[in-house]
């Protein structure tokens, strides 16, 4: 049910990487206060599945598939909001992929290029899309999930870090050109967050040790603690908030 405070009725969102993990939970939050929710990811039934809990719980929502290392993908997802809604006041730019996990001097060329293909160009694409709307409507706000690896690479992480460190920047940068437009534009760092993206981690007791050796409550995040971060960042509460990396670790915001 919406608040005062974040009532997001009449808000058009588009959540990409939201069939499972932190997007899912920032996509069924954005809904229960009032926001459409397009629901995107590479694969459409996974999407279908988000949108239809949406809408069971009396949501509004729709399932659009975009792989954003695809460009052509990109331009088709923005070319169907235009066309159906006329607008656009939210992004989270959530999908990335992390498909090497190893030493970083092991790194193959096929590894790089996937991750940053979707890890920098598919956000930089993806903002400037959304932008573009959004200059035309008068505003709106962009959350980019990034990775407390932007501050600290993560072991056997290296490529991934890397990308999540141009990721903080990009962000400030977007944030710097496009705050006269009235769009505001940042970032979430979330730290260790049971996903099945992060299953790698938890599956090596040395690097799961590491982490919880950093965060002060000696425990992992779960994706719904992200959400509501991210709801507070899109909301009109947070209508000076710009360029901000928020870090959150074990479910707190240090």
């Amino acid at each position: 049910m919406s608040t005062k405070l974040f009532d997001l009725t009449g808000k058009i969102a588009l959540v990409t990487g939201a069939s499972r993990g932190i997007g899912e939970e920032i996509a069924l939050l954005l809904a229960e206060q009032g926001a459409h929710v397009i629901v995107s990811s590479r694969k459409l039934d996974g999407c279908q599945l988000v949108a239809d809990a949406i809408i069971a719980r009396g949501g509004s929502a729709e399932a659009f598939a975009c792989h954003v290392g695809s460009l052509e993908d990109i331009e088709k997802v923005f070319s169907h909001i235009k066309t159906t809604h006329g607008k656009l006041d939210i992004l989270i730019n959530n999908a990335a992929t992390n498909p090497y996990f190893g030493h970083i001097l092991d790194t193959d060329l096929a590894a790089y290029n996937k991750t940053v293909d979707v890890n920098i160009r598919g956000y930089f694409f993806m903002s400037v899309g959304a932008g573009k709307l959004m200059r035309e409507n008068g505003g709106g706000a962009i959350v980019n999930t990034a990775s407390i690896n932007a501050l600290q690479p993560g072991d056997m992480q290296g490529i991934y870090s890397i990308t999540k460190a141009a990721v903080v920047n990009m962000t400030q940068a977007f944030a710097k050109e496009c705050a006269p437009l009235g769009i505001r534009v940042n970032a979430l760092l979330p730290g260790f967050t049971k996903t099945k993206f992060a299953g790698a981690l938890f599956e090596h007791k040395d690097i799961y040790d590491s982490f919880m050796a950093r965060v002060p409550m000696r425990r992992h995040a779960e994706p719904r603690e992200m959400a509501g971060t991210v709801l507070y960042l899109v909301s009109d509460a947070a209508s000076y908030t710009t360029g901000e990396c928020i870090v959150v670790d074990g479910g707190f915001t240090l």
